[in-house]
């Protein structure tokens, strides 16, 4: 019965989305007179966590906040997105904070570009953990050395996760392993054939691939201690710590001390202050409504929605979370 009733919270945040996908004369979210505030919101794949937890996000706020209309779109996720906001096809998205870090500062994947800086940071909503799957023999990142590891698909957001673990124990990704360049599904069944000896898979868990793993195949998961884990944050800054559950692959019984990046919503800078500022409070209002939608309402916190944040905050943001005595009021 759940399962039916988000497909039809989806179907119709869906219906709505291609309702406004031309956007309108108030789509960056002003007050226009009391009209509604049409807000456009770029996730990912239809089958992935951003586009589900994005759908009941919408359905939630836009049953709540009086004059607010959020739909969403399927994208091909945080890089994707980043370039929907700027050309302002979007103005809502959800993305990895390491991503949205790159591109603000035209670093790493962004290298060589414009730095993209119509956008600001509306809040942290649930942390997806960098995890390092290897077969039975290998216990820790210094013993893939030599290895044949898989590292997500090349110039990914993956793949730049995995080099700046790898170098915080020593380990350079072009010399000291044998690098392939596989998403998560090929990387499981690589992993399971022997013709690879660990993978790179950032995602919120469980991670649909690693448990269809887990159900025919042995696999450590290779942790991060503390001390690599605060010279990755002092570093990068949008790197969070915490740890995976014991049980959570079945293979796995005891938890994993982890890096992780955030899923994060971003805004352009044009949409009004009051909007954002609404949608926040509302998130938080509704909280419990929002994870009987989807399990990843469940770890939202006022705390943790403004970690592993390193470019500026929306006002209408900055405002809520500053009223909530998250962020220090101004002198």
């Amino acid at each position: 019965m759940k399962k039916k009733i988000l497909a039809m919270l989806m179907a119709g945040v869906m219906v709505l989305g291609l309702a406004a996908c031309g956007g309108g004369d108030d789509s960056t979210g002003g007050e226009t007179g009391g009209e509604t505030a049409s807000l456009s919101m770029a996730t990912g794949g239809t089958s992935g966590t951003y586009y589900g937890f994005s759908g009941v996000l919408a359905q939630v706020l836009n049953e709540k906040v009086e004059g607010m209309n959020i739909t969403v779109q399927a994208t091909g996720a945080s890089k994707a997105n980043i370039d929907l906001i700027d050309t302002n096809a979007n103005q809502l998205a959800i993305v990895q904070n390491d991503v949205m870090y790159y591109a603000y500062n035209a670093k790493d994947m962004y290298d060589g570009a414009n730095p993209i800086e119509s956008y600001s940071a509306v809040m942290s909503c649930y942390p997806e953990y960098v995890q390092i799957i290897a077969n039975k023999s290998i216990n820790s990142i210094e013993d893939l050395k030599g290895k044949k590891v898989s590292v997500g698909d090349a110039g990914s957001g993956v793949e730049f996760n995995a080099r700046q673990i790898l170098a915080a124990y020593g380990l350079d990704i072009e010399k000291d392993i044998t690098k392939n360049n596989q998403g998560f599904a090929d990387s499981a069944d690589s992993l399971k054939n022997g013709t690879i000896d660990a993978a790179f898979v950032v995602a919120g868990y469980p991670t649909t691939a690693v448990s269809e793993l887990a159900s025919t195949y042995e696999f450590n998961i290779l942790p991060v201690d503390e001390e690599h884990a605060k010279a990755l944050m002092d570093e990068y800054g949008f790197y969070t710590y915490g740890e995976i559950p014991g049980g959570t692959y079945k293979c796995v019984a005891d938890a994993v001390p982890a890096v992780a990046v955030m899923a994060t919503i971003i805004a352009r800078n044009d949409v009004s202050e009051d909007v954002i500022y609404n949608m926040v409070k509302a998130i938080f209002d509704n909280q419990e409504e929002i994870a009987t939608g989807h399990a990843k309402g469940a770890e939202l916190s006022k705390e943790t929605a403004v970690q592993g944040i390193n470019i500026p905050f929306h006002p209408g943001a900055e405002k809520y979370f500053t009223e909530e005595g998250v962020f220090p009021a101004a002198e």
